[in-house]
């Protein structure tokens, strides 16, 4: 007889599926721990692997001391990034991909060297980072109307949906990243201002936190993988025929069109 974790886990992959949305999983498969609601995520992260998927990176969800006040923890949460959810500067985006989508800007950064062994110094995983991006996520649930408690996220993945990188890697001593501001716009039209003091109070406090949750959980990083390390600002909804930009000043652009 399958577990609860278990069923929860085959209702979220089902609701992925089939781009229908479905209850908040904590409350109807009685899930009451974050923990439990990792297990389902590695579970579906297990799946993705035996389909043939890849993980190459990870992203970090509450990052907002005002989320996580909302939501009633003291830390960020994490999900996976898979090969198929990557995306480019000014690629198009099949909105049928997705159920309730969000856009948000963020910078993400890539590894540049592999931190396996151990939790790794400040300075250690300052320089095993190897350039920073401006980005977006576009994230999204499988949970109606995004009525979503701390385990109904982690549970999904912390709501991953797709993200976009900018073209031109940046040096990390290049700007002060907590000073970086990002302006989102859909169709021209601004939806979203933030800066990189919003994140943990730094970008890289941010990831650093990721990496080191990583190597306590046995999993580590490995070189080329990437860290998206929190919203600038607010989330921003978004529908087919939507043109999305962020600009961070300096630090660069990007953008995406949904069809």
């Amino acid at each position: 007889m399958a577990s609860n974790v278990e069923r929860a886990a085959a209702a979220l992959r089902e609701a992925r599926l089939s781009r229908r949305q479905i209850a908040p999983i904590a409350a109807t498969y009685g899930l009451g721990s974050i923990d439990e609601a990792y297990a389902v995520a590695a579970l579906n992260t297990a799946a993705r692997l035996a389909e043939g998927r890849r993980v190459i990176g990870r992203k970090i969800g509450l990052t907002a001391e005002s989320v996580q006040r909302q939501l009633g923890v003291d830390q960020p949460d994490f999900g996976v990034l898979f090969d198929d959810m990557e995306l480019l500067d000014r690629d198009t985006v099949s909105a049928g991909r997705l159920m309730q989508p969000k856009v948000e800007a963020e910078i993400a950064f890539v590894i540049g060297c592999d931190l396996q062994r151990r939790a790794p110094s400040w300075g250690e995983f300052v320089s095993a980072i190897g350039y920073a991006l401006p980005a977006l996520e576009i994230v999204d649930s499988a949970i109606a109307d995004w009525k979503i408690g701390i385990v109904d996220t982690v549970a999904d993945n912390a709501s991953a949906g797709l993200y976009v990188l900018g073209d031109q890697p940046v040096s990390l001593g290049a700007f002060q990243l907590a000073a970086v501001e990002a302006v989102l716009t859909c169709n021209g039209t601004v939806v979203s201002q933030g800066r990189g003091s919003a994140c943990l109070g730094h970008p890289l406090r941010a990831a650093y936190w990721l990496a080191c949750e990583m190597v306590r959980r046995g999993e580590g990083m490995r070189a080329g993988e990437i860290i998206l390390s929190g919203a600038l600002g607010p989330t921003a909804p978004v529908k087919s025929g939507d043109l999305i930009a962020a600009d961070f000043g300096g630090f660069g652009r990007v953008g995406c069109r949904f069809a």
